[in-house]
């Protein structure tokens, strides 16, 4: 089966409509980050959810460590899931359960090392999808994501064989080697931000070609 693919880092109304076009099953919507690609304002991110049709998925991708803050940011842009890019500090999962219950809630799990296995597996018990990058919260300036980086995929590979909930990868995933990645990892979906953009901007022809190269797989 061919993974569900995301864009992320969707910074206008028209990415989205090109993004939706080309095969995008996900759109990556980044609020304020202490760092990496592609933040938008919320209020910017709320226009786009409005545009977004089922059952295509928005994700708010937040920083935000208080489960009651990512609730309040949540209800401000009305997205379908929620990308927690760093761990969840205060609060609990419980909390969306509760108070947000039809809203998915994904978790980032940033692969650095062997231990990162046992990370993912706890809190596959508690939300709805794991999501595998490459990024370091353990430094100065946190990096939450969009650092086109490839992590160990055979860690990567080990979560999803056993993980009780689907796992997407991000993390250095480009044309020349999402074959390769997903014959390494047979992730559920993968996620992509800087390998389709130029400058910045969605790339149309790096889209077009991700997309024919992935239904080829």
């Amino acid at each position: 089966m061919i993974p569900k693919a995301k864009i992320c880092c969707i910074s206008s109304l028209f990415e989205a409509k090109q993004a939706i076009s080309y095969g995008a099953s996900a759109l990556g919507l980044v609020a304020k980050m202490p760092s990496g690609p592609g933040s938008i304002s919320d209020e910017l991110i709320r226009e786009i959810v409005l545009t977004i049709p089922p059952p295509i998925a928005s994700f708010l991708l937040t920083c935000r460590i208080d489960s009651l803050e990512i609730i309040k940011h949540q209800k401000t842009v009305n997205s379908n899931v929620i990308q927690l890019v760093d761990a969840l500090q205060t609060g609990s999962y419980d909390d969306f359960r509760r108070e947000i219950p039809a809203v998915k809630i994904v978790q980032v799990i940033h692969v650095i090392a062997e231990k990162s296995l046992d990370e993912a597996l706890e809190i596959s018990e508690k939300v709805d999808v794991l999501l595998l990058d490459s990024g370091n919260p353990n430094l100065a300036v946190k990096e939450l994501g969009g650092t086109g980086r490839i992590h160990n995929w055979a860690i990567s590979r080990k979560i999803v064989e056993q993980s009780k909930v689907p796992v997407f990868l991000a993390g250095g995933l480009k044309t020349e080697n999402i074959r390769a990645a997903i014959d390494a990892v047979q992730p559920f979906g993968i996620d992509l931000c800087s390998s389709v953009r130029t400058d910045g901007k969605l790339d149309l022809y790096k889209l077009e070609a991700f997309f024919n190269e992935l239904n080829r797989i």
